[in-house]
């Protein structure tokens, strides 16, 4: 029997298609997500009421270390689940290469 590699569609902007993903534990993603989006909200508002700039800019330090959490849960997602499974079917190689230039963007 022969195994197709499927061929990711690329669409007109130049990103890969990919497959949908079940997200584990996305109502602790969704969660943590939602409170970020508060916390955008409320230094917006701090700056709609002109609040003093070390406090906003406290808040927004608060934001990046929420996102890069976030991102690091998703990142951790990826590698157990998608890219353990390209890895198992033989696509590991393009996975990696994948997973390798998202790790490199969180190193700059």
């Amino acid at each position: 029997m022969q195994t197709v590699k499927s061929r990711p569609d690329v669409h007109a902007h130049g990103h890969h298609a990919h497959p949908a993903v079940v997200q584990p534990k996305k109502a602790a993603l969704l969660k943590r997500m939602n409170r970020i989006e508060g916390q955008v909200r409320g230094v917006a508002k701090m700056v709609e009421e002109d609040r003093y700039c070390v406090d906003v800019l406290t808040q927004i330090s608060a934001i990046q270390s929420a996102l890069d959490a976030l991102a690091i849960q998703l990142l951790e997602n990826h590698t157990n689940g998608c890219v353990r499974a390209a890895i198992k079917s033989g696509n590991g190689e393009a996975a990696v290469e994948e997973l390798m230039a998202v790790v490199k963007r969180f190193g700059r």
